[in-house]
Parts: C-alpha cells; sequence; structure tokens
C-alpha cells in the first residue's frame, strides 16, 4: 500500500475501455473537434488531440483483441489523413504566415513553435502553386501513411515459426525449450519455434546445429515477405514527394531539420567510422572464424551471418569464464525494474509508486482498477518528485513486459499522453509506457534478464524518464519530441550505468534468494547440470565481483562488429533515401542492396556464398524503424552515441551517482525536451560544444 500522500494523485490516469466499435468513433470526435476549433478560429489544437489521439494508436501495438488492432489501426488512418488535412489548409497557413511577418516579441518555446508550424506547412506542400502538384502531393502523403500503418500492423500480426525435433535444438537452454509449444498428429515430438525474441536469440546464440541456425536466420528475414512492395513504394514516394518540393532527394529533405543538417555531413560521418571500424571488424571475423574452425573442422571456411551470436557467445564463454545464463540467474525481472527505479529515484529526485489492488479503483475515472490498463500483465506507477524537489505529482508510467499474439515485438517507449500547460494555464501531467518482450516466469523460475536486456530495460526506461520529467509549455516538443539525431542520446548516456560495478551489484540478486519454491528451482537446475550431484550450496545474493570484472572486460569485445552492424542499417537507410535520380531509386533492388551491403560492411556471409542469389532474404521487410520515423535518421543512433559518450565521461564517469549532476541533467537537458535547439541543450550541459573524442576513446578507435 502506498504512503497516503502519494495514494491521490491530482490527475487520473487514462482508461483504456476502447472497443472496436468505439474507437474509429472516437478518432471521427476528436477530428470533428478540431476541424470545428480551426473552421472557427483557424487555429491549432494540438495539445488537446495528443490526450487522446496517442492512445488510440497505441491499441494496435498492445490489444490481444484482433477487432480492436483493427480498428486502432483503421483509427489511425483517419487522423492521418485529418492531420494531413490540416497541414495543408491555405487559411491556417495565411494566417501563420501572417502572425510569423509580424515578428512580435514571444517567449523562445512559443518562438520556436511559431517557426518550426510556418516550417512545417510549406514541407507539407503549401510552398506548391495551387493545382496538380499540390495535389499529387497530398495523393503521396496520404497514401505513404497508409503503406506506413499497414506495414507496421504486418510486423504486429506476425506469429510464424518453424518446427524443430529436439535434437535439432541440442544446445539451445531447457528454460526456453519448456517454453515452446508442443507439437501433435505430424508434428508430434517437435517444438514450435517462434520468431519472438525470447525464443529467436537464445536459439541464435546456443543452438550446436549450424544448420538450425541459418534455417531461422533465413525464415526471420523472410516471415514478413508481404511488406517488401510496399517498402518499396514507399521509398519511391517519398523520392517523388522530395523532388515535388524542390529537394535532391528524400534524405536532403528529412535531415534539414535534423541536427545534421545535410546527408553530405552524414555520409562523412558514416564514411569516417567505417574506415575506422574496418580493420578492426576483420581482426574480430578472423579471430572467430579460428574459434569456428576449431569448433566445426569440415565447415567450408566461410564466417556467416548465422555464426555471429554463436560464436560471439562461446568466445565470452571460453575467453572470458563468461556464461550469460549464470548472469542472468542476478537479473530477475522484477527485482532489477525495482533497483532501475530506485538509481533513478536517486539520481533524479523521483518516487515510483505502483498502483495495486484497491488503488487502482482509487485512481481510476470509472472506478474500475482494470480500466487503468489494458492487459492484466501490465504494471502502473504514479511517478511524484521526492521531498527535496517538492513532492508535486509527475506523471504515469506503465510497464507491459512479456510477449503476446498481436504485440508490438520489439523493445520500445510509447507515449501515452504528452505533458503540457492547457488553455486555464494548469499543467497536464504525461503518462508513457514500455512495451517490451522479456521471457515469461514459470512456477520454478522468475522472468531472468540477459545482460543486453538489462541494458535494454535501462535503455527504454531512460525513454520513459525523458517523457515523465519533460516540463515544456508545448505538446509538440514534450520529451522524447527532439531531432531523431538526438532522441537516442539521453537513453544510451544512461546504458553505462550498465557497466558500472557499484550499479550491478545494486540491481543483482539472485533468483534463488526470492522464494523457497525459486531456491528448490534453483537446486534442481543444478543438479541436471552437474550430472545429479547436490548442489554445495546456495549463491551469493549479490553477483560476485569476479563476475562483475570478468562482465566489464567484455564491453567493446567484438565492438567494431556490433557497430559495423548498425553501420549496415545506417549506410543502407543513406543509400535508398539519397539516389542520383527518380530513376535510379525505381530501378534500385532494394533487397538485393540490403544484403549486399551487409555483407560489404560487416565481411559476414549470407546465403549469397551458397548459391542463394543477392535476394536471398528481405530484412528491409523487418526494418520498422525506416517506415516509422527514422527513414534518413537511422545514423542517429550512431551519432546519438557520440553525444551520449561525451555527456557520461564529461559528467558522470568519475562518480555515476553523483546527484547533483543527476538533477542538473535532469533540469538541462530531459526537462527541455524538444523545446530548444538540441545543440543549445547540450552545449549548456557540457559547458562546450560536443566532441567526438569520447566516442573514439570509449571504442578504442582515438
Amino acid at each position: 500500500m502506498a504512503p497516503a500522500h502519494l495514494r491521490s494523485p491530482p490527475q487520473a490516469p487514462p482508461v483504456f475501455t476502447a472497443t472496436a466499435q468505439s474507437i474509429v468513433a472516437d478518432a471521427e470526435r476528436l477530428i470533428r473537434t478540431a476541424r470545428a476549433v480551426q473552421d472557427k478560429v483557424v487555429a491549432e489544437n494540438d495539445n488537446q488531440l495528443a490526450l487522446e489521439s496517442h492512445i488510440i494508436g497505441f491499441y494496435q501495438a498492445v490489444s490481444t483483441d484482433q477487432k480492436l488492432r483493427d480498428a486502432s489501426s483503421k483509427a489511425e488512418e483517419i487522423m492521418d489523413e485529418f492531420f494531413i488535412e490540416s497541414v495543408m489548409r491555405d487559411d491556417v497557413f495565411s494566417l501563420v504566415d501572417a502572425v510569423l511577418k509580424k515578428n512580435e516579441t514571444l517567449d523562445p518555446e512559443s518562438r520556436r513553435l511559431l517557426e518550426k508550424e510556418h516550417k512545417d506547412y510549406v514541407r507539407n506542400g503549401l510552398g506548391l502553386p495551387a493545382g496538380p502538384q499540390r495535389a499529387r502531393f497530398k495523393e503521396i502523403k496520404k497514401r505513404l501513411s497508409q503503406l506506413s500503418i499497414e506495414f507496421q500492423k504486418t510486423l504486429n500480426e506476425e506469429n510464424g515459426g518453424i518446427w524443430f525435433t529436439p535434437e535439432q535444438l541440442d544446445g539451445v537452454p531447457e528454460d526456453v525449450l519448456s517454453s515452446l509449444k508442443k507439437g501433435e498428429g505430424e508434428n508430434a515430438g517437435k517444438l514450435w519455434l517462434t520468431f519472438k525474441y525470447p525464443d529467436l536469440i537464445p536459439t541464435m546464440k546456443y543452438a550446436t546445429n549450424p544448420d538450425t541456425r541459418r534455417h531461422v536466420m533465413v525464415a526471420n528475414e523472410n516471415k514478413c515477405n508481404q511488406n517488401v512492395p510496399l517498402f518499396r513504394e514507399t521509398i519511391i514516394l517519398r523520392d517523388e514527394a522530395a523532388r515535388l518540393l524542390g529537394y535532391p532527394n528524400h534524405a536532403a529533405f528529412r535531415i534539414e531539420d535534423k541536427m545534421a543538417k545535410t546527408p553530405e555531413t552524414v555520409d562523412k560521418f558514416l564514411g569516417d567510422l567505417r574506415t575506422r571500424l574496418a580493420d578492426g571488424g576483420r581482426r574480430e571475423v578472423q579471430k572467430l572464424l579460428a574459434l569456428k574452425k576449431e569448433t566445426e573442422p569440415n565447415a567450408d571456411g566461410r564466417y556467416y551471418l548465422w555464426d555471429h551470436r554463436f560464436y560471439d557467445r562461446l568466445m565470452l564463454e571460453r575467453e572470458y569464464s563468461l556464461d550469460q545464463q549464470v548472469i542472468a540467474e542476478y537479473f530477475p525481472l522484477q527485482t532489477t525494474i525495482e533497483g532501475m527505479l530506485k538509481i533513478f529515484e536517486e539520481l533524479f529526485g523521483l518516487e515510483f509508486v505502483e498502483i495495486v489492488d484497491e488503488d487502482r479503483a482509487a485512481v481510476a475515472p470509472t472506478g474500475n482498477g482494470k480500466d487503468i490498463v489494458w492487459h492484466e500483465d501490465v504494471q502502473v506507477f504514479s511517478v511524484w518528485n521526492d521531498e527535496g524537489e517538492g513532492s508535486g505529482f509527475v506523471g504515469y508510467l506503465y510497464l507491459d513486459l512479456f510477449p503476446r499474439d498481436g504485440k508490438y515485438g520489439h523493445a520500445a517507449n510509447f507515449n501515452l499522453q504528452p505533458g503540457f500547460i492547457d488553455a486555464d494555464g494548469k499543467r497536464r501531467f504525461p503518462a508513457t509506457a514500455l512495451v517490451c518482450n522479456f521471457t515469461k516466469p514459470t512456477p520454478k523460475k522468475p522472468s531472468l534478464l540477459k545482460h543486453d536486456e538489462v541494458t535494454t530495460l535501462f535503455h527504454e526506461l531512460g525513454h520513459g524518464i525523458h517523457d515523465l520529467v519533460s516540463r515544456t509549455t508545448y505538446s509538440r516538443f514534450h520529451g522524447t519530441s527532439t531531432v531523431r539525431d538526438f532522441v537516442e542520446a539521453p537513453s544510451q548516456m544512461l546504458e553505462n550505468w550498465c557497466w558500472t560495478p557499484s550499479q550491478l551489484r545494486s540491481l543483482s540478486r539472485h533468483y534463488s534468494t526470492l522464494s523457497p519454491e525459486y531456491l528448490a528451482g534453483w537446486q534442481e537446475a543444478q543438479q541436471a547440470r552437474s550430472g545429479g550431484k547436490t548442489a554445495t550450496g546456495p549463491p551469493s545474493e549479490r553477483i560476485p565481483d569476479d563476475v562483475i570484472e570478468n562482465l566489464i572486460r567484455t564491453k567493446h569485445v567484438n565492438d567494431a562488429l556490433f557497430n559495423l552492424r548498425q553501420l549496415h542499417f545506417g549506410i543502407f537507410d543513406m543509400t535508398i533515401h539519397e539516389p542520383k535520380s527518380h530513376a535510379d531509386i525505381e530501378a534500385l533492388p532494394i533487397s538485393a542492396t540490403y544484403n549486399r551491403l551487409r555483407q560489404e560492411i560487416t565481411e559476414m556471409h549470407g546465403m549469397e556464398a551458397l548459391g542463394g542469389g543477392d535476394e536471398w532474404g528481405h530484412g528491409e521487410a523487418t526494418f520498422g524503424h525506416l517506415m516509422g520515423g527514422y527513414d534518413a535518421g537511422y545514423y542517429g543512433y550512431l551519432s546519438s552515441q557520440v553525444y551520449s559518450t561525451d555527456m557520461f565521461y564529461t559528467i558522470f564517469k568519475n562518480d555515476p551517482m553523483n546527484k547533483a549532476a543527476g538533477r542538473r541533467y535532469r533540469y538541462q537537458v530531459l526537462e527541455k525536451g524538444g523545446s530548444q535547439d538540441e545543440m543549445q541543450t547540450l552545449t549548456e550541459f557540457l559547458g562546450r560544444e560536443p566532441s567526438t573524442d569520447a566516442f573514439y576513446k570509449d571504442l578504442g578507435l582515438a
């Protein structure tokens, strides 16, 4: 039970009571209201729209009801069409243009809003003469919205997999195998392996049969091939739209408003990094290939894409005594979350209060506690400032952590309701959700996180904290609503806490210490692992120092290959979005380009080396980032890493839990959201312009 003063938030949480019928009606109601406002006073209504529109679109990522997911997708399409219509209204643009030309004195955030709104109208076709060109541009925008929604729906609905015999899955951890669906009839004796992360990643890391790994990899690359034509049409339409507006290509159009400003800056950054990483990548492949030859003496001498997770893991075990299965025992999901929230509490001056049982009914506007979550697995927290920060309410945090049919398949943070100042001058508080896919708990074992999953959770929680503590006047600039080549930096910076010994120790707690049932389960697993011998004694409650030391030694093992993989995504993104001519993009073989670039950049082979041709896989058909806002922006993961490493080395490396530094980071970086130029935010926090020195030093490339 929460303390009395933390049981009554000043704002009720949102409710999740939509039906397939109501959700489209709600979208149409919002649009009617907004259109009436626009018609009457020729003004925007962004803040109020955002309170409901984000949730209406959210159902398609999390609902278990197929009809509700379909309705959510339809509602999002309706809303997108309205937004396109809104930013192409001449009457609204005329007013915005007139206000801008008046050049009246405004506060900095209002001035930024006015300038960005004005530019949005121009970038959405109102710089084009009325007539066929503008009509074509509007037609393209509507079609692009439909393509994006359909593409993401295919990803969310994907439920494929492969039947394997237990022998084919030799080496895969028993807790994974025991969770797989058992076959019947013609598949009796087989196990159904899905492409969801809790099945896919352990199989690629542990399956000893290379044919199994190859089969899984190729099938995973082809699991959403109905998206292939959607992706192609999207790339071609984006290029046409950019050229209609007078840009040489879509990349020039998209990057103009980012920190990089021009595609040339991005290409130079990616090219320089590729040059610096190339030798290291080759050395890493040769070392891994030597390990493969030792393990598979009859192999053909090539290092394949489906080899990498397996031999990367094997190298860590053999050369660094690093057993990720043992490490995971120290990171049960719920205690790890508690530890992370404590870090954020201490660093940023926050309090997280889980809303459970009767407290849910007490805060629910409907009086029904079930209405404030969308699924029974979801946890919800009210978030407050601690006493030192004034004890005020901050917002709501939701955690939706386990896979299920129809759910978004990766890990992401979704803003449900932004924060802003309403028309009466009162603050509206944000609500934000982490949607992840970790292994479900069993009676004998809780959900356990590998170290990379700990880092993923911390990263996404970082986005959630950014969303929660932001305090902007306008919803447009709230939280993570920054330029794409900065948005990852705050969360990437926080990942460093997952490589800090004191924080790893504080986050850890061996799962066998959580309950007698878990202790019995651990002892049983130990007996099975040791051939029937009884466990000599319980493990230490906290992760041992020597294990932490070994883990930290591995931070940059095979790091060149990891970053070359990111470079492949970034360079592919730029390649398809900056063709020399429209005819070039129409003729470009997109899947072949994706596969060829991956082989050239990472120097790992795919099926093309076995006679499968360049079109053997269609990875672009599962590349949701490029359809969901990271187009001509995937480089932002790498450029944000430059900023995040600079911030950590400069401010936090010597004392990661420095409260004064944490508060300054909260108020100078996170609170600002996108309300001021991101370079100004960085420069003010660092006390100087950002530098690449720490980034290259951290990678060992200085």
